[in-house]
């Protein structure tokens, strides 16, 4: 049951006069927001009574003029708030969602809100006008006295899918031609802030950038235009890339509510890793979602559909396809995708020839296994009303969407647009080649999971995903949401013995790399990426894997450090699993499980092999009693990690 207090008061007893600059502080009083009204509104932020942002401005300019250009207040509120949130799935059953909020009503029909947590803070314009608005730009700044670190990826264009490594540099290093996707870390060393958004509708995602700013240290936002004109391009003409923009952003309603500009605030790196802003600020569920059923699955994209010690030939077929569908029957996997290749990429009424869904469907429903299509974004957006009923009758679970690489006003109305309409046919939705969580996923449960992240499928055909930018992935895209790394190869490399194949892949780092995935990661829909003739050499290895849950009870990140290592243990029951993953340097660390269980339990262990710092698959597991006192000490090796699963001893 959810509970809430909502009470009103007065976080600083000012009559307007004297009232000016306001404070919001976090429930905790550890963070205060200060809001000053000059010729715009400008906003600070403490920490611990030490300022790291500057006074920055924000404003929003539109066909009905300039909000919070020379504003003048009419009236104030603040309000405390205190909520657990039920969630459908996640890294917890339960969210805490707790913070102070300032409201400030303007003249001229708009409003402006900040919301302050423990872990972060929020602010968003509201308008109330009537017909249409034109948002011909906004105002997102971010005022650092110093040349402070930054995380994050920089790319060169609104087109993008946010499938890139990394990029550490400064803030005087961004360029005005430089666009930074979020999540954004910015690393002012005892304190962290990640600048993120949350509850995106009919509206662009924002970049970051510098417009000049005359060397100063500011970081400014920018939001793709409204698109006119698109022609098929890209890969295999899948995308829709943009040729025209109009001079505005965006074409909406004047009565709503814009999306949450916000900053977690993190003073131990692994804050990064737990934490629930963005779900927080999102709109609750529009959707019954007792049937949505989050799994793992297996994957035939990537292992490119080999399968060893067949009587027959694998490729985009029905005999392989059954095989798939035996593989996760007997394995208790939820679900298998068929991926690209299955029918037409422009026109999924259209099987391939060699593919039977009506026999397949009903294959799969004999053995308790569920299907997953994947299909072109602009394909199934032109067919999506037929392509549903259709999928429906077949019994169909659920679409994977691809190369959407985009995130402005129409591409983030496609987002709503698509999961929307699945939802009434009860099919869920993985979304691949996309933007970055914005908590879509909570207003959508059945949007089951998002890519946005450079995994695994980039061994096929590049090189980067080092186990150094696997781990960056836990402190920097973890925090907008869910992501669809696909992880779990069983062909893995020392670091100087990479190479790639696009039939026969393999990963960096070691096996037990791969597997702390499952549990460092956080994805409901979780890919099962290698052959499963590839995992049926290893029971052991394919047991932990059949078992590991995709959604939690509750999560604990025990240690770690951003772009050197992560430990992470997630409940799912009575059961606890701890994962762990290290870049290219070998360290111990060390489980307590004192601060994880109580009593005896049974673990489940797989560490890197003595020798996995020459051969990346060598890893060694035991099945062994250990007690709540035990301190176990884990070496991961060079691009190592571990997996550990622990059940109640009864």
């Amino acid at each position: 049951m959810k509970w809430y207090m909502v009470s009103f008061f007065f976080l600083v007893s000012l009559c307007f006069s004297s009232a000016n600059p306001y404070a919001v502080t976090s429930p905790d009083g550890s963070i205060t927001v200060w809001v000053k009204l000059t010729d715009r509104i400008y906003y600070n932020v403490e920490v611990d009574g030490n300022e790291v942002m500057w006074f920055s401005p924000l404003s929003m300019t539109t066909n009905r003029g300039r909000l919070g250009d020379k504003p003048k207040l009419v009236s104030d509120k603040t309000i405390s708030i205190n909520e657990v949130i039920e969630t459908v799935w996640g890294n917890r059953s339960q969210v805490v969602d707790s913070y102070n909020q300032l409201e400030l009503n303007f003249e001229g029909g708009y409003k402006v809100f900040f919301r302050i947590y423990n872990d972060g803070l929020a602010y968003r314009f509201e308008t109330d006008f009537t017909g249409e608005l034109l948002v011909i730009d906004e105002e997102i700044e971010y005022r650092f006295w110093q040349n402070h670190a930054m995380i994050n990826h920089v790319v060169d264009s609104y087109t993008t899918s946010y499938e890139t490594t990394y990029t550490r540099q400064h803030i005087s290093d961004i360029g005005t031609d430089n666009l930074v996707s979020l999540p954004s870390v910015i690393d002012q060393g005892s304190i962290k802030l990640a600048i993120v958004e949350s509850d995106v509708f009919e509206y662009p995602g924002f970049y970051l950038t510098k417009k000049g700013n005359h060397g100063r240290y500011y970081v400014d936002g920018s939001l793709p235009k409204y698109p006119t004109r698109w022609e098929p391009g890209g890969h295999g003409l899948f995308n829709l890339v943009v040729q025209e923009r109009a001079d505005f952003i965006a074409k909406t309603k004047g009565q709503r509510k814009f999306p949450w500009r916000a900053m977690v605030i993190a003073r131990e790196d692994t804050e990064l890793v737990d934490n629930d802003l963005v779900y927080k600020l999102a709109r609750p569920a529009q959707i019954e979602a007792d049937w949505i059923r989050p799994g793992k699955v297996a994957w035939d994209w990537w292992n490119a559909l080999n399968l060893e010690g067949v009587n027959f030939q694998t490729g985009i077929n029905n005999q392989t396809y059954e095989y798939f569908i035996d593989f996760a029957a007997e394995n208790g996997i939820e679900y298998i995708i068929m991926d690209e290749g299955w029918s037409d990429q422009f026109d999924v009424l259209l099987p391939t020839p060699l593919v039977d869904m009506e026999h397949l469907t009903s294959y799969a429903r004999e053995k308790g296994v569920k299907i997953i299509l994947w299909a072109v974004w602009h394909t199934i957006d032109r067919q999506y009303k037929e392509a549903f009923e259709l999928f429906n009758r077949w019994g169909i679970a659920g679409v994977k969407v691809d190369f959407i690489d985009r995130d402005d006003q129409l591409g983030i109305e496609f987002y709503e647009r698509l999961v929307k309409e699945a939802a009434k046919y009860h099919l869920l939705v993985d979304y691949h080649g996309c933007s970055k969580p914005t908590g879509l996923h909570r207003t959508y449960p059945n949007l089951i999971n998002y890519e946005s992240v450079r995994g695994n499928e980039y061994n096929k055909f590049a090189t980067g995903e080092t186990p150094g930018h696997n781990v960056d992935i836990a402190f920097t895209r973890m925090i907008a949401g869910p992501l669809d790394y696909t992880p779990g190869a069983m062909t893995n490399s020392v670091q100087n013995d990479f190479h790639q194949s696009f039939e026969n892949p393999m990963s960096y780092g070691t096996r037990c790399h791969q597997l702390g995935m499952y549990v460092v990661y956080y994805a409901p829909l979780q890919m099962l990426c290698d052959a499963p003739t590839a995992y049926e050499q290893y029971p052991d290895i394919l047991n932990f894997l059949a078992e590991v849950p995709t959604i939690w009870d509750e999560t604990k990140v025990l240690a770690g450090k951003l772009g050197e290592y992560i430990v992470v243990a997630r409940k799912n029951g009575d059961d606890w699993y701890i994962g762990g993953m290290t870049n290219w340097d070998e360290r111990e660390v060390q489980i307590d499980f004192s601060e994880i269980v109580s009593g005896p339990h049974l673990a489940t262990i797989f560490v890197d092999g003595i020798n996995a710092n020459r051969i990346a698959e060598d890893y060694r597991s035991e099945n062994r009693t250990v007690s709540d006192s035990e301190i176990l000490r884990i070496t991961m090796k060079k691009g190592g990690g571990f997996a550990i699963r622990l059940r109640p001893e009864k």
